[in-house]
């Protein structure tokens, strides 16, 4: 090399894709992750190298209509809907439903993706929550067989079981990831989502 020449890295290239928009509740905030990039939704944007935002709510995941129609106004490549743990069943039947035809109605392309509630890893010596969960992944499911019936070909769905493990090892408190916790989530919710990107 010439004297005086020297080698520095490159600025990186500007991201030019819509990101992944994720909604939901203070395990999708990261609440008990180590640190911000442990959080699933900062996982599964470096698993699949796309921009991502996060608005998890913690306590406040509620899919209030005035929330949809501010995520209507995003243009997202992909909306990511993980909102159960913070409803009853009651409200998963009345307000998630409305909540998503918002979504498509304001954006009939765009990909959503339809996370069940997590199966509470304390959930074999608590059985209100087990029911409560049963009950609201339950509601969910019929709220995308319904839509999917009417034609919506953009809806993924991921199941429950896969997202936390069995081994009891996944979160702090019967509720929210550790680290491990989200490793777990991002691998399992990463699939659903990538095959709706284009690189």
């Amino acid at each position: 090399m010439p004297a005086g020449t020297k080698l520095e890295r490159g600025a990186p290239l500007p991201k030019t894709e819509r990101p992944i928009v994720f909604y939901g509740t203070s395990i999708l905030q990261g609440g008990c992750a180590s640190r911000p990039g442990m959080a699933y939704p900062a996982l599964v944007g470096r698993i699949l190298d796309y921009p991502t935002i996060n608005l998890g709510f913690s306590g406040n995941a509620l899919s209030e209509p005035e929330m949809a129609e501010l995520l209507a106004e995003l243009d997202p490549a992909v909306y990511v809907y993980d909102s159960l743990p913070n409803l009853n069943p009651s409200q998963v039947r009345e307000r998630t439903e409305p909540f998503l035809r918002t979504l498509r109605k304001a954006h009939p392309r765009t990909p959503i993706v339809l996370i069940e509630n997590v199966i509470y890893t304390n959930s074999d010596f608590v059985e209100s929550r087990r029911v409560s969960a049963a009950e609201k992944n339950s509601a969910l499911l019929a709220i995308y067989k319904k839509l999917v019936a009417e034609g919506d070909k953009r809806l993924s769905y991921v199941k429950a079981p896969a997202l936390l493990g069995d081994d009891g090892e996944a979160t702090v408190d019967g509720t929210h990831p550790t680290d491990l916790g989200f490793r777990r989530m991002a691998d399992t919710i990463a699939p659903a989502i990538r095959k709706w990107l284009k690189h």
